[in-house]
């Protein structure tokens, strides 16, 4: 159902209420359109932020340490917009940046 990089926890610091924070979703580029599409049709009344990060794919041909700042650059961003979690939806970031990710980031 959900990649297994689903996080979750306290990314959310805004003033909003929490239930009304929006999901966090990103991938390297356009293929976590296929996690965003079954979040739609699961959580209907969610409001979601979607991040490709197409300027820097292809993430294969990186390094880790790219990788991991990457994803530090993106979920940064997405805990200024207020996400109340967020779905690591791309292959590589899940291979290589996961554990260090969810040590960093609630």
């Amino acid at each position: 159902m959900f990649p297994s990089s689903l996080f979750e926890g306290n990314l959310f610091q805004s003033h909003q209420e929490p239930q009304r924070a929006p999901i966090g979703v990103f991938d390297s580029g356009v293929g976590g359109l296929t996690v965003l599409r079954q979040l739609y049709r699961q959580l209907p009344n969610e409001s979601i932020i979607y991040f490709g990060d197409t300027a820097r794919l292809p993430y294969g041909i990186r390094s880790q340490a790219e990788i991991i700042q990457f994803n530090r650059e993106i979920l940064t961003w997405m805990q200024n917009q207020g996400v109340k979690m967020a779905v690591m939806a791309c292959n590589t970031s899940s291979a290589l940046a996961l554990e260090i990710i969810r040590e960093e980031f609630n």
